[in-house]
């Protein structure tokens, strides 16, 4: 397929599928995204000075004292063997950052700085030139500026304190500058690949029949569950537009899997559009548990010499159902069935969890079951 043929096709359709798009489909930049096309973790170390005495105690955090002896030996400036400094305006930092895809020399990024010292708040700082690495080891954008803290830390002299907020941790809008470009394997080759989000042979397929019917057969073809793999032009700015159509062309994904996700947490139950169930009755109740403490008295004998009158305790257990209720349910119940008969019977959220389970054990529910 030459590119002259893809590159009409390519302005023939863009228009028409975006004016025609289906009211239930998504676009392919939803569902899926560019193999390899994807953003960097950094991470670096720093020192952010200017603190109002809330920095690290230098008793308990030797390597803030460290960190500062470095950098000022960078400058000429050595201090006298057996020298400790009190700081209290200098704190030890990490710091994380996100390389966006693409990244060119000189764009910025944002930072997020965070203590690793006993720094009570790190607000009024800021962060003296620090290099943020990749995984790699190299280095890929230096980092300085002033902080941004929402937290809020107030103390009292007689010790009391209030905390609003995290004030240990700040960002920097626009702190670091890229000094590295970071390859990717956009331009390499003749195909893109696409990865869908959420693995699902069903919606690969339709996403590779739907480029297939934009821009010519053939041009497409699913790898797996996850992969379909695209013809592309080599030329770059034709290689770019390619991608800009295909990732705007609307396919309407599979259906996902029946599933019921319970959070054992805070007993949150979502149920999916899709959960079926067979036949079965559920039993629901509250189990009573009483107990009840009595205390008789004991006497001896009238006859007896050395008895005593003692005092025993009695316990009485009690143990009933209050609230029984039975329902039935029918084949082929749909999710609004079941939240119906479920609160019919006026189930709390952990009532829910336990018939759910049951019918689970049971084999009457048609769906995979996720508790998290």
């Amino acid at each position: 397929m030459g590119q002259r043929y893809i590159m009409r096709k390519l302005f023939l359709f863009i228009s028409l599928f975006v004016l025609c798009s289906s009211v239930w489909a998504e676009r392919i930049k939803d569902l899926a995204h560019l193999a390899g096309v994807r953003d960097n973790q950094l991470v670096g170390y720093g020192l952010v000075v200017g603190l109002d005495g809330s920095g690290d105690q230098t008793s308990q955090t030797p390597f803030t004292v460290q960190s500062l002896q470095n950098m000022l030996k960078q400058f000429g400036i050595t201090l006298p063997p057996g020298t400790t400094p009190q700081l209290k305006n200098v704190a030890a930092v990490s710091i994380h950052a996100r390389l966006p895809a693409f990244s060119k020399v000189g764009q910025t990024i944002d930072v997020t700085v965070s203590s690793i010292g006993n720094a009570k708040s790190l607000r009024g700082g800021a962060l003296l030139m620090a290099p943020l690495k990749g995984a790699d080891g190299r280095v890929y954008a230096m980092a300085q500026g002033d902080l941004l803290v929402s937290g809020l830390n107030a103390q009292g002299s007689d010790g009391s304190s209030v905390t609003v907020n995290v004030p240990s941790v700040g960002t920097i809008p626009n702190g670091a500058t890229v000094e590295r470009i970071v390859p990717n394997p956009f331009m390499q080759g003749d195909f893109i690949t696409f990865d869908l989000n959420h693995s699902d042979f069903t919606t690969a397929n339709r996403l590779a029949v739907a480029i297939n019917e934009t821009v010519g057969p053939g041009i497409a073809m699913p790898m797996d569950s996850v992969s379909i793999r695209v013809s592309a032009p080599r030329d770059t700015s034709q290689r770019v537009a390619f991608a800009s159509l295909v990732e705007n062309i609307s396919v309407e994904p599979g259906e996902a899997a029946a599933r019921v996700v319970i959070n054992s947490r805070t007993g949150t139950v979502v149920i999916g559009a899709n959960v079926k169930i067979l036949p079965a009755a559920v039993s629901h109740g509250t189990l009573v548990v009483t107990i009840t403490e009595n205390q008789q008295v004991s006497q001896p004998g009238a006859f007896a010499r050395r008895g005593r009158t003692a005092v025993t305790d009695q316990s009485d257990v009690d143990i009933g159902l209050q609230g029984n209720h039975t329902f039935m349910l029918q084949p082929n119940i749909t999710l609004q069935d079941i939240v119906d008969g479920v609160n019919r019977v006026g189930a709390t959220p952990a009532d829910i969890v336990s018939i759910l389970q049951a019918l689970k054990q049971a084999g009457a529910l048609r769906a995979e079951l996720m508790v998290i």
